[in-house]
């Protein structure tokens, strides 16, 4: 993994083959290097790889969704890709891949009506999942709503009673009740949109875009007095947003206020420190705070807390490098005045965050287990890092995970600690594990994080549901568009709906 992550296909390969000579039935190992040998236009060497799994693990779904990808995309087979993909559904019909995979090779042959058929085998399919039933409901939108006619009545019916599935499964998910409500109103049937949308700011209340399209319904079904009020909790949040902007102009004003103090009085250190606190905090200067707090040090000399906070500056500056330095002078200064209690686990947390931001990587976990040792009641937070760093850099994965595991014990629904704990099992290869804690993640979250989206679409990835994971990573870019790396891999991988789906190798980070 670890080669492959490194762009060294070949030697990646080399290393996944010997695995698989001795345990061929490792399907998503197999998988895995199907899809590299793909990558590489070797689809023989491929197709052997996924029936050797197949004769090892007849049970398992995946190889044959991929032995129907190959024979579909690569080698225009489309009997036999067919075959493949109706093995795999019968193999596993409760997985909407199967399914889609065989969609997609029917629309490509030119076979809409067949393609129909298999989505009406789908609807028998005894599923909890929303996840599924919402695909299911995205794929007859595919194929019966066209731009240039409106669906039969049957068919409108049909599709409505997938979505109904959906949110019925979703309970309080707000991206599913979103997604089926704007399928209601995309096909005019905005009575049914409302009460979803109603439903999504009650679980999600600053949604602008759901008050948004919840007052489009209310107009459109004559409901303006309802419309206005939805209106008027839109401005009430822009209210709130304008509070913001006020409380920001008057931490700036409380900010100019300490400078003049200091052109008044410049030896009193505790002016420094309150002007540093404003930068750091609800200012966001960072670069302001490092350039006043290194003027003080000049001024203070044997001072530790300017230099400690010199040192948390600098960190957020991005100077990692001269944080670090300084955080090793702050501590030897508070070391030698005896009433000096700066190094507690605060210090050594925010220190070991500094050095693993460097790539200090051994000096962070060092210093992050003093963190914990000083303060172990209240370290759940010094646990998280230091098990997530060890994750997202593939080393220590077994104690990481046990740090993660503590982070948890004492705060079980922090939602970054649940992130860490599905990012540290996808480190491991365990991929199915990992994609629940992860979607548990996003769901107890008060806010959408990239970070976590774009750990699902990981997982999604690895478990070869690629739309899924798409769809998931689009969500992460569009938190946080200027993520290049997540542009990148959205963009290996996608394939539209119709041409089949790319099996690009590992985009993941």
């Amino acid at each position: 993994m670890s080669l492959e992550e490194n762009g060294e296909t070949d030697r990646a390969l080399e290393a996944y083959r010997k695995v698989l000579n001795v345990d061929p039935g490792q399907s998503q190992l197999a998988s895995r290097v199907a899809g590299l040998l793909i990558e590489q236009e070797d689809f023989p060497q491929a197709i052997d790889v996924l029936k050797d799994a197949i004769k090892a693990n007849p049970k398992d779904a995946d190889p044959y969704q991929q032995l129907a990808f190959i024979y579909a995309k690569y080698l225009k087979k489309t009997d036999q890709a067919i075959d493949y993909a109706n093995r795999a559904i019968t193999l596993n019909p409760a997985d909407i891949e199967g399914y889609q995979r065989l969609v997609e090779i029917e629309v490509a042959a030119g076979q809409e009506k067949k393609a129909l058929e298999v989505l009406d085998r789908a609807t028998k399919v005894r599923s909890e999942d929303a996840n599924f039933w919402m695909r299911l409901g995205k794929l007859y939108v595919a194929l019966l709503f066209k731009s240039d006619s409106q669906p039969k009545p049957d068919e409108l019916k049909k599709t409505n009673d997938i979505f109904k599935k959906a949110a019925e499964h979703g309970g309080d998910d707000p991206a599913i009740l979103k997604d089926v409500a704007d399928y209601y109103a995309a096909s005019q049937q905005l009575k049914e949109a409302i009460p979803l949308y109603l439903h999504v700011l009650e679980v999600q209340p600053d949604d602008a875009n759901a008050r948004e399209k919840l007052a489009t319904g209310f107009i459109l079904t004559n409901q303006r007095t309802k419309a206005v009020q939805v209106l008027d909790d839109e401005a009430r949040s822009l209210q709130r947003a304008k509070k913001v902007v006020e409380a920001k102009a008057s931490f700036a004003k409380a900010a100019a206020n300490y400078e003049q103090s200091l052109l008044i009085n410049p030896n009193h250190v505790g002016t420094y420190l309150h002007l540093a606190e404003l930068f750091l905090g609800p200012l966001k200067d960072a670069d302001r705070a490092v350039r006043l707090l290194t003027e003080a040090r000049r001024r203070f000399l044997g001072a530790p807390e300017i230099v400690y906070y010199l040192a948390i500056a600098q960190s957020e500056a991005k100077q990692t490098q001269q944080a670090v330095a300084t955080f090793e002078e702050a501590l030897h200064e508070a070391q030698l005045d005896q009433d000096n209690d700066i190094p507690n686990a605060k210090f050594y947390f925010n220190y070991g965050a500094t050095a693993e931001q460097a790539g200090l990587y051994e000096k962070a976990a060092d210093l992050l287990r003093k963190s914990i040792a000083l303060d172990p009641t209240n370290s759940a937070e010094a646990c998280n890092y230091l098990g997530y760093m060890w994750a997202d850099h593939n080393m220590n994965l077994d104690e990481a995970e046990t740090m993660i595991k503590r982070a948890l014990e004492m705060d079980p629904n922090n939602p970054s600690y649940l992130d860490s704990l599905g990012w540290v099992e996808f480190r491991k290869g365990k991929f199915d594990q990992a994609l629940n804690n992860l979607l548990s993640a996003a769901k107890t979250a008060d806010h959408e994080d990239p970070v976590i989206f774009e750990h699902i679409g990981d997982a999604y990835f690895k478990l070869n549901r690629i739309s899924e994971a798409l769809e998931s990573w689009q969500k992460a870019l569009t938190l946080d568009p200027q993520n290049k790396n997540l542009a990148n891999k959205i963009e290996r991988t996608k394939t539209p709906i119709g041409n089949g789906q790319s099996a690009k190798t590992n985009p993941t980070r």
